[in-house]
């Protein structure tokens, strides 16, 4: 039996890898700028670069990968460049309305992300959903990118919810460190381009194969658990 304490009152969901199959154009759009501008690409570069907001991966991009453009050009060419992808096929993970439509149906929904406000709000528009969020933040609108708490907590501040009582649906090592450590039950939908790493799934209270098995059932098991299980 839930507790009080255990019982959902909301559900936040991430956008790149849970919804938006968006990892591979962010990648694209980055490594574009890198080899167009003075830079070199390094290995595991794109791990490093999940979760960060766009202040950081800027800063990374120039820092780190010697791109010679100031940080707000970096940001500018890169979101442009993904825009334009977006617009000529935006690539929905499949069942990913249909999940949060069905989930809205039961709970007020969140949404907490990377990407940038403008991106968030072309997808949401495009996809159809941009009714479906009573709430949505990026994490360039906080002060730490994942895996830092910062976007989960803002995003339970503005919905009104206490982290633990809102459950997250995410997809990647950072973003599950990130969900967990501002106290929500973590749904993992690990995504086959980035798996998150079996360290970060064991924060996840339940652990699903695709969104077709995120139900209002299996968002109420997630509360209930403690420890990490599999459908």
């Amino acid at each position: 039996m839930s507790s009080p304490g255990n019982v959902i009152g909301a559900v936040v969901f991430d956008l790149d890898g849970v919804l938006v199959d968006s990892e591979p154009l962010w990648d694209r759009a980055r490594r574009d700028v890198v080899a167009a501008h003075g830079g070199t690409w390094r290995d595991g570069a794109t791990t490093a670069m999940q979760g960060m907001s766009s202040p950081e991966w800027a800063a990374y991009l120039h820092d780190t990968l010697g791109v010679s453009l100031p940080a707000a050009e970096i940001v500018d060419r890169v979101v442009d460049d993904l825009l334009d992808r977006y617009r000529k096929n935006l690539p929905l993970l499949p069942g990913a309305v249909a999940a949060v439509r069905r989930i809205g149906q039961r709970w007020p929904l969140a949404l907490a992300s990377s990407s940038n406000r403008v991106v968030i709000d072309s997808v949401l528009d495009v996809a159809g959903l941009a009714d479906a969020f009573a709430a949505s933040v990026s994490s360039e609108e906080v002060a730490r990118g994942k895996p830092a708490p910062d976007v989960y907590e803002e995003a339970a501040r503005r919905i009104d919810v206490p982290p633990h009582r809102c459950a997250a649906v995410e997809d990647s090592t950072n973003g599950v460190r990130s969900a967990a450590a501002a106290g929500l039950r973590v749904i993992a939908v690990p995504n086959a381009n980035s798996p998150p790493s079996e360290d970060a799934l064991a924060d996840a209270a339940l652990v699903l194969d695709g969104l077709d098995e995120l139900t209002i059932e299996a968002v109420e098991r997630a509360g209930d658990r403690s420890r990490p299980s599999r459908r």
